[in-house]
């Protein structure tokens, strides 16, 4: 089985890849965290990888297979999420305060802040009685390979 285990631009790939048959993986948040595993591109190539500790994937890397003449692009999933517009500055803050007290994950948009859909997360907005609308979008939440313990 093909392991990769670095990550190449697409503005990176050479001429001598112009003639690689193209595929892509479309993964979510979580997926696309995990730099270690295996995986089935979307035309059903299986692949591995191991990437350095702390990778994730985004929109528009790809995976090189040499030995199978195959780039497969990544593309990130739309999942289900909250979405809130705070509509000052101090909503701003006071949403940002509750949201990394409880540890929730959080991508901020320039207008408004977008949750993974959970209980915990729909738990938080009701409890601090946040307007909020669900859609469905790819996420990538800010920070996110920033340590923290108590």
């Amino acid at each position: 089985m093909t392991i990769i285990e670095q990550i190449t631009p697409s503005d990176a790939l050479g001429p001598q890849h112009a003639s690689f048959r193209r595929d892509t993986i479309t993964l979510t948040w979580d997926d696309r965290r995990q730099g270690h595993g295996k995986r089935r591109s979307d035309g059903g190539i299986d692949f591995a990888i191991s990437l350095p500790n702390g990778t994730i994937l985004k929109r528009g890397d790809c995976l090189v297979l040499a030995d199978l003449t195959t780039v497969i692009e990544v593309r990130e999933a739309s999942e289900p999420v909250y979405v809130i517009r705070p509509g000052t500055p101090q909503e701003w803050a006071y949403y940002a305060y509750h949201v990394g007290n409880r540890h929730q994950q959080v991508m901020i948009g320039s207008a408004e802040l977008i949750f993974l859909q959970s209980p915990a997360v729909r738990s938080l907005l009701e409890q601090l009685h946040v307007a909020f609308t669900t859609d469905n979008r790819p996420f990538t939440a800010a920070l996110a390979n920033v340590g923290h313990s108590h």
